[in-house]
């Protein structure tokens, strides 16, 4: 054999041998240390041990409360990595599209209940749980917030934040506000007439829904296009570059893996939810309406939280009061259309008592964020408010309501 031909073998070798066992050992290692370096980045994670035991209680058949535990506990460590995903994503595309992508992904679990409960006609379902996000995020999550920023010493006495960013925000919620307010107005009016009722809310619902849709599309252009300048909190404070573990697809990949678990272990809690009734008394006014928005909520909460204990209360307005937007002038109306589309009957007539808390809600916090500033005592306010709440809710009975087919119905709580 010649010297060239030993060389080219040589190589060859090289090519296909040690290069591609490189390649081969490299790109797993470099996955493997990524994921221990995102593992040990929170130690909230320590409870990601509950995601594979959560997942196999359901499948074997473990007790519901073992099941409702198991996964409940499993939502909080995927609620952790979800936003550390989201803030890995932030650090390239800016905190004002990070703070948007938050809220999406934070949402998709109440999205995917709620289509699933739509496909089932369970119309109230979808209802409670829509509203019960909404409370969680304007109410548990902002006062949260204000105490997390309030209580620590390095932000001084008071936060501040952009008024018209967050005039904006509370002007939006007021008006979603009114679109229940109108058709539950309405329902009252037209109760003893002699037109069909369900019909004209129907026809009202589906209006309303369209222009909803329109405000927020209007509302993302003002965000991310005309005002972008006001929405970026950014410039509220210089920071020196962090190091980022993860690179926008990394963390794209994990916001998708990670939104995927917390959809199954979301699902596992709705099914165990009707023996969990059973077994300790908890009516499922309360479970769906307080219980299961803050583990939907999760996100929201952990993101917004460590944000504003930085002083980065812009980006932890945007974040809380942003899910709450996109639930009530997007998601909600879209389930709307997605229902006429399906042929059930979805409005946005929701219970008397229901749509007076959420009117006061919004008040509250439009009074609370007015001047620009907080602090601890006004976040101590937002999270009493949502106590008292969350106390009226537990006393709640199932069947009351504006409507014949109670509170919840349907076969997605196991009743008839």
């Amino acid at each position: 054999m010649s010297r060239q031909t030993t060389r080219r073998t040589v190589r060859k070798r090289r090519y296909w041998g040690d290069d591609d066992a490189s390649a081969l050992t490299k790109w797993p290692k470099k996955a493997l240390h990524k994921t221990w370096l995102v593992l040990e980045s929170n130690y909230v994670n320590v409870l990601l041990v509950f995601v594979p035991l959560g997942i196999i209680s359901a499948h074997v058949g473990w007790s519901p409360t073992v099941v409702f535990v198991l996964n409940f506990l499993a939502i909080i460590p995927l609620a952790a990595l979800l936003s550390f995903a989201t803030e890995e994503i932030s650090a390239k595309l800016g905190q004002t599209l990070g703070g948007l992508m938050n809220a999406t992904f934070g949402n998709a679990v109440e999205l995917i209940v709620s289509i699933i409960a739509l496909k089932e006609n369970e119309i109230r379902v979808v209802q409670s749980s829509m509203l019960g996000s909404i409370l969680s995020n304007i109410l548990l999550v902002l006062g949260c917030c204000f105490l997390a920023g309030g209580l620590n010493p390095a932000n001084g006495s008071e936060q501040t934040f952009n008024i018209t960013v967050a005039s904006t925000m509370s002007s939006l919620m007021a008006v979603a506000s009114a679109s229940l307010i109108v058709p539950a107005t309405l329902y009252a009016q037209l109760e003893n007439s002699k037109e069909k009722t369900e019909g004209n809310i129907l026809i009202l619902s589906h209006g309303t829904a369209i222009i909803l849709l329109l405000l927020y599309g209007l509302y993302l252009f003002f965000q991310l296009k005309s005002h972008a300048n006001l929405f970026d909190a950014e410039a509220q404070v210089e920071e020196e570059e962090e190091e980022h573990i993860l690179d926008p697809w990394g963390a794209t990949a994990a916001l998708l893996i990670v939104t995927i678990l917390v959809a199954v272990c979301a699902d596992y809690l709705v099914e165990s939810i009707d023996d969990i009734v059973k077994t300790t008394g908890i009516s499922k006014t309360f479970i769906g309406l307080i219980l299961l928005p803050i583990v939907g909520n999760a996100a929201e909460h952990v993101t917004a939280c460590v944000v504003a204990y930085k002083n980065k209360m812009d980006l932890a307005i945007n974040v809380a009061i942003g899910s709450s937007l996109q639930i009530a002038l997007f998601v909600t109306p879209f389930l709307v259309i997605l229902g006429w589309i399906m042929g059930r009957d979805m409005t946005l007539h929701f219970e008397t008592f229901e749509t007076v808390v959420f009117f006061v809600s919004v008040l509250v916090v439009n009074y609370l964020i007015q001047d620009g500033k907080s602090n601890y005592l006004e976040g101590a306010m937002c999270l009493g408010t949502y106590i008292i709440i969350a106390i009226a809710f537990y006393v709640y009975p199932d069947d009351a309501g504006d409507k014949t087919n109670g509170f919840f119905g349907g076969r997605l709580f196991g009743t008839s």
